[in-house]
């Protein structure tokens, strides 16, 4: 019953900016812990960033530090990646994920539920 929808993603020059959004449906995110994971050819899926649903704080990878913002917007029941600063390094699919209960917010174990994935490729 769990559906999310991922979009925002394409092409961009590096140190352009783009934002991410991905739409949820069947769950509430303010009561979710959510995240955001992205996969380049011939690598493993890796986090970016989380949002955790009993204070709303927000995790980052070290490597999206200072440039990359998750967000949510509760009214509409989405939540966003802003990135800015954008290195062809950001190049992959990313995802939004739904986490599990004390699941480890870091790992793609912690999270129960998938979306689709956007295509987000920087060139130089």
């Amino acid at each position: 019953q769990v559906k999310l929808v991922e979009s925002g993603g394409g092409m961009v020059q590096a140190g352009g900016s783009l934002r991410l959004s991905c739409a949820a449906s069947g769950l509430t995110i303010s009561t979710s812990t959510m995240g955001w994971f992205r996969q380049a050819p011939g690598k493993e899926r890796e986090f970016v960033a989380t949002i955790r649903w009993s204070d709303g704080n927000t995790y980052y990878a070290d490597s999206v530090k200072g440039r990359f913002t998750m967000s949510r917007d509760n009214a509409k029941n989405t939540v966003h990646l802003r990135m800015n600063s954008l290195k062809t390094e950001d190049t992959a699919v990313y995802y939004c994920g739904v986490g599990r209960y004390g699941g480890t917010y870091y790992t793609e174990s912690g999270y129960l539920h998938w979306g689709q994935g956007t295509q987000v490729t920087v060139s130089s």
